[in-house]
């Protein structure tokens, strides 16, 4: 299967250990002290990364946006964090054993993240299938990427991670997502990590998940996913731009918790038996019995001949060799059959 390896030497892989993102957004709502008591969230939920974004007025919206939409300005403005308060969080998140990264929507912020934040990847948001020349610039980093694929075709899907590659990409993970808050399971579609894993069988498949609940992450896993991605937050019921669909931090828990335990479960597709189950043999499997009392002497009959449990005589696959071996004494009816009540040996 293929592998990605972050900066920091983590390795994500299809069908492995799934590397969980917690996505912060803007429930931080501006506050510091609320993206702090995230990161500490983040880190006491079992998530390996905690995510931010870089966006700013400037980098997220054009005049004519805010122009159209008077209010958004002040929103963002509102929610976005200075370059200096994501260093912050992100050495914050490093005292805390936990990994930080964020997506940027400008080059700049992609310098910043990666000179200044150490980030172990950039993660490329959805919107940026299409804006190739940024996917160039990103590329050039040459530096691990986590590219989301919402709201893109095959065909964009390929022409972006082609662009990334010619500019210098080589470690890379791919997410399905669906672009749309919170995710129906309608719209779900989560074969598509199949899919992709077969477009791009270089790269580990993971899933961007804006469902609510956690049957969609635990399946997405079950479907060997790389990584997981999933918003969080404290408290839904505060006005967020995607505290809607976050989740909170004991519900997140559990999911990690289940997801892992999947995971753990697929297991090999080598077949294999294990002791104990070979003990559950005696116990589970059947033995060949008599239907009916015989003298010593009877010549067996294949009508003479049924199977129950316990499995502590002769197996039912070697029934056929019973027909016409001679009892050396009297047996009982309902009782197993043991080589020793034979006058001959049972040869395959």
């Amino acid at each position: 299967m293929s592998t990605c390896t972050f900066l920091d030497g983590t390795k994500v892989s299809d069908y492995g250990r799934p590397y969980f993102i917690a996505e912060v957004n803007s429930s931080h709502n501006g506050s510091m002290e609320t993206a702090r008591r995230m990161i500490d969230a983040a880190a006491d939920i079992g998530a390996d990364c905690v995510k931010f974004q870089s966006w700013s007025a400037a980098s997220l919206y054009s005049k004519t946006y805010y122009d159209e939409n008077p209010i958004a300005k002040r929103f963002v403005d509102r929610f976005a964090l200075s370059p200096e308060q994501l260093k912050e969080l992100s050495a914050y998140a490093r005292s805390k054993e936990l990994a930080f990264s964020s997506t940027p929507y400008a080059e700049e912020e992609v310098d910043f993240l990666l000179e200044e934040c150490c980030v172990p990847f950039l993660k490329i948001a959805s919107m940026e299938l299409d804006h190739l020349d940024f996917l160039s610039y990103i590329g050039r980093k040459k530096v691990p990427l986590v590219l989301s694929t919402g709201m893109g075709t095959m065909e964009e899907i390929r022409r972006a991670v082609q662009i990334l590659e010619r500019a210098g990409t080589e470690q890379m993970t791919l997410l399905h997502c669906v672009s749309i808050y919170p995710t129906q399971v309608e719209t779900l579609n989560l074969r598509n990590i199949l899919g992709l894993r077969k477009e791009f069988p270089q790269y580990p498949i993971g899933f961007s998940d804006h469902t609510e609940g956690d049957a969609a992450a635990i399946a997405a896993v079950a479907l060997g996913a790389a990584l997981v991605e999933k918003h969080l937050t404290l408290d839904r019921t505060k006005v967020g731009m995607d505290n809607g669909m976050a989740t909170e931090p004991e519900p997140f828990r559990q999911m990690v918790a289940s997801c892992r335990m999947v995971q753990e479960g697929l297991g090999i597709e080598e077949r294999i038996v294990y002791p104990e189950e070979m003990k559950q043999r005696r116990k589970m499997r059947r033995s060949v019995i008599v239907i009916k009392d015989f003298p010593a002497g009877h010549v067996l009959r294949a009508e003479d001949l049924y199977a129950k449990r316990p499995g502590t005589g002769i197996s039912p696959d070697k029934l056929h060799l019973l027909v016409g071996k001679t009892l050396k004494h009297k047996v009982q009816a309902d009782t197993v059959l043991r080589e020793e009540d034979l006058l001959e040996d049972i040869t395959v």
